[in-house]
């Protein structure tokens, strides 16, 4: 039987609001029989219909869409065995620049001119009456500054932090919100507008006011009567406006303060005035991943350490707490946050730095229930004081955006999936609407170097298109004259070094290429590609004029920037020192500018730009050919030897195939001699394992990674991290932090990504499943046996459905069984050579492995 397992238009399969003209469906398939393909799909979409057999990215090109409409589409598929199947979805346009008739309005008589902390959240509130029978109601609404919305008192919508965090100078994301069941007869609609990112405290150096001054609201009312008329009700001076709400104070860092016993019929109302903002930019319909209450999760344990209560959650984690309390008016409960403890009990906030994160809630009279709604925090513990246990009931929300899971792994070894697990919620915690670096300290930045190297593990567990398109969008506009990413995007507010005034970064600029390729070769979807194709150019010219800047001869090719002006094999924990990091970047550079030129290679070959591609795949080699001319004695052996060294070169194939075996023993000897610890900082160790396996020592890889001495990812794991460390070091046997004066200011965080980067390994290695071809049209499972594992599966929904990859040894026997999409093909490779190739189905094949 065939079936249409996801019908999908701009990414989503239900909820869709958006102002594209031309906009994307895909769909996947299932079938009960093998060797199953699209014969042919028809999509309506009104009067207009394509036939295709495209699943993905298949672009509307009917007649042009109209504004506040909703659209039915349909989906007709026959597959080569004669079985035919249907779907069907319906989406809605938005404004589609459609000009407002609301008003940026504000409290003309608020002056925010504190520093480094965040404006006091303003209260907005507008009555009306709707006078005729409503047959629909839909909302528009941005702010300058983070929004939530009462209709008569119940929340609207689930979203958190809307409009989101984009680069505010050029995109601003409108909401909308269907509020027809909301409606009555007497209507009060109250939006709260704390600063949020664009006019609070952000950045280490907690700067405010980047944006705009104050607070500004931006909202349409669209009322459609049962008598076809229409009535709009917008953000104007008829609107009121106070600071006098319950939320007293509300700081990304800091957290947030309510007092539950404020009285807002006595608050100073007062009329709202039009506000003219400094800056224009784009209002679009959102086409980001909305950030959601995703998870509740309840403490495992309370103790009472002198006057407190600390609750752990089992698992660090980015989100708020929810207080359930038979309070007494006035009472005030205040809550601390914190990733690690003390040895004495006691929540460890020395790493916040100038982050308070807390919460405090002043009670009314008698049960009730508040978590914060405009602040975040990155924690496992909580303390709470002011309040007796016996009186309390708490848990806690795990926020981030909605991006949905499409990946697992698992294996015979406790461990690795407790580093799976470790991965996957260092990726939920750090995508709050951007993809930051950590969720806990003064920062929560959308570091470029981070997701650069984490693409492809995040893009295997989750569906990343709309949160990483949202993204990029901002890095495009925010890309530098002279062709460099700064190394925060969206940069708001971060000075130098973010720009390196007007530099190319090696790695951390490189997201803007490794970012698309990564979602190209987890979706199929060329478009991603196309789009960012005028920005990796500009970016990799940058990186071509940097590394030739005053160099001649097969130096204009080793790109060496000052150690200030590069981050090198950032955090490498073979060195101590942050100037040593740094001091490596002409290693990392070089090898970046060898990558980055090799993959726009690539892209302007599938792109059809042949002349193009010659030139970066010339500079490519180039690089390649410097790097080993000048960096390396010919014969395989770096001048300077350090891990990373070793291991981009191997896995980005830069050595000469005569001498690649020779360094392939050096980086093994190095290892060894680190008794099989990791060495490498950011750019090294996505790659080292792959470096290892993929080049006949598969054995080094798997010591490398089941290694338990620190640093080591089962280190982490066996001293209890459940989320991914900044620091391979963060803790020692004792959960004591030992770090030293390293140049960072004891920087760590116990919740930073980057270094999870390993699950690719996980699973296209030790599970063994890659995609070949975009998309997973084309895959392979080649699984690597090792590391005493008896078992392990992987799977991830690509654009076509299911692919799955699972083994198991067995009294000397080794069994494989995949699952192959319809329409997708399958190359099974096991251990003695064979392959195997698969249509669409799932098959076991089996051979002796002793």
């Amino acid at each position: 039987m065939l079936n249409i397992t996801r019908f999908a238009v701009e990414g989503m399969t239900a909820g869709c609001v958006t102002d594209s003209a031309h906009p994307v469906f895909g769909f996947a398939l299932e079938s009960d029989g093998q060797n199953v393909t699209l014969r042919s799909a028809t999509l309506t979409v009104g009067d207009w219909s394509v036939e295709t057999t495209d699943q993905v990215a298949v672009q509307y090109a009917g007649p042009v869409l109209q504004p506040f409409t909703v659209y039915h589409a349909a989906l007709q598929v026959t597959a080569s065995n004669g079985e035919t199947a249907r779907a069907d979805l319906d989406f809605e346009t938005g404004r589609m620049d459609t000009p407002w008739q609301g008003q940026w309005i504000s409290d003309p008589d608020y002056r925010f001119t504190e520093k480094k902390v965040s404006p006091k959240p303003m209260v907005f509130r507008k009555a009306f009456h709707p006078e005729k029978t409503v047959e629909k109601a839909r909302l528009y609404v941005t702010a300058m500054g983070v929004y939530e919305l009462e209709l008569n008192g119940q929340k609207v919508g689930d979203r958190w932090f809307a409009p989101g965090f984009t680069s505010y100078k050029t995109n601003l994301q409108y909401q909308t919100y269907d509020v027809t069941a909301q409606l009555g007869e007497y209507n009060t609609l109250t939006a709260t507008v704390a600063g949020g990112w664009a006019v609070g405290s952000f950045v280490f150096t907690r700067v405010n006011r980047v944006t705009a001054d104050r607070q500004a609201l931006l909202a349409e009312l669209r009322v459609t009567y049962t008598d076809g008329s229409e009535e709009v009700i917008g953000t104007d001076s008829s609107w009121q406006v106070t600071e006098d709400g319950p939320v007293r104070m509300a700081d990304l860092y800091d957290g947030e303060t309510y007092d539950a016993t404020v009285n807002m019929d006595r608050a100073n109302w007062h009329a709202a005035a039009p506000e003219t903002l400094r800056v224009s930019p784009a209002i679009r319909a959102e086409i980001g991943a909305p950030v959601k209450v995703q998870a509740v999760l309840k403490p495992v344990s309370c103790k009472k350490v002198g006057e407190e209560l600390i609750y752990d959650f089992g698992q660090n984690f980015a989100g708020v707490i929810r207080l359930t309390v038979k309070g007494k008016a006035g009472q005030v409960i205040t809550i601390r946050h914190a990733e690690i403890l003390n040895p004495d009990g006691t929540l460890n906030t020395a790493f916040l730095r100038t982050a308070k994160a807390t919460a405090a809630y002043t009670c009314r009279e008698g049960v009730q229930t508040w978590n914060p709604r405009f602040t975040y925090m990155g924690f496992r513990y909580i303390s709470v004081t002011g309040a007796a246990e016996e009186t309390l009931t708490v848990e806690a929300l795990a926020l981030w955006s909605d991006v949905r899971r499409i990946g697992s792994f698992e294996c015979s070894d406790k461990m690795l999936n407790q580093l799976q697990s470790n991965i996957l919620w260092g990726a939920r915690s750090n995508f709050i609407d951007i993809p930051t670096d950590c969720p806990q300290r003064d920062e929560r930045m959308g570091w470029t170097g981070d997701i650069a190297v984490f693409a492809p593990t995040a893009c295997f567990n989750f569906d990343m298109g709309r949160f990483l398109k949202k993204w990029l969008r901002d890095v495009k506009n925010e890309q530098l004259k002279t062709g460099g990413i700064p190394n925060t995007v969206p940069v708001q507010g971060y000075g130098f070094p973010a720009t390196m005034p007007e530099m190319a970064i090696a790695w951390w600029g490189d997201a803007c290429v490794l970012v698309p390729w990564a979602m190209y070769q987890a979706s199929g979807d060329v478009e991603i590609l196309r789009a960012m194709y005028p920005t990796m150019k500009k970016y990799v010219g940058a990186c071509k004029f940097w590394a030739g800047l005053f160099s001649l001869g097969k130096k204009k090719y080793i790109w060496a920037m000052p150690g200030a002006f590069s981050f090198g094999d950032w955090v490498a924990p073979d060195v101590p020192q942050m100037g040593q990091w740094q001091a490596r970047n002409k290693w990392t550079g070089t090898a970046s500018l060898c990558n980055t030129s090799a993959l726009v290679a690539k892209v302007a070959r599938i792109l059809g730009n042949d002349a193009d591609a010659k030139t970066y795949q010339q500079l490519s080699d180039a690089a390649a050919d410097a790097y080993c001319s000048i960096l390396t004695d010919g014969n395989g052996k770096l001048l300077e030897e350090f891990q990373t060294a070793y291991v981009l070169p191997l896995y980005l194939k830069m050595f000469p195939e005569n001498v690649r075996a020779k360094a392939v023993d050096n980086l093994v000897r190095l290892v060894e001699k680190s008794d099989y610890c990791i060495g490498t900082g950011f750019p090294g160790t996505p790659y080292i394992l792959f470096a290892l396996a993929d080049n006949g020592r598969p054995d080094v890889a798997y010591k490398m990674l089941m290694n338990t001495k620190c640093p080591s990812w089962l280190y982490e794991v066996r001293v209890g991290a459940t989320t991914i460390w900044e620091r391979w070091d963060g803790l020692d046997e004792n959960g004591t932090c030992p770090i030293g004066d390293d140049g960072t200011d004891k920087m760590i965080s116990y919740n930073h990504y980057a270094s999870g980067a390993v699950g690719a390994f996980l699973y296209q290695r030790i599970a063994g499943l890659e995609a070949t071809e975009p998309g997973y049209k084309r895959f392979a499972v080649k699984p690597l046996i090792g590391g005493g594992l008896t078992w392990a599966k992987a799977e991830v929904e690509t654009p076509y459905g299911i692919a799955s990859s699972a083994w198991e040894l067995k009294d000397g026997t080794l069994t494989v069984t995949v699952t192959v999409p319809v329409g997708t093909t399958c190359d099974v490779t096991l251990p003695d050579g064979k392959t195997q190739t698969f249509g669409s189905g799932v098959y076991s094949v089996s051979t002796s492995c002793r």
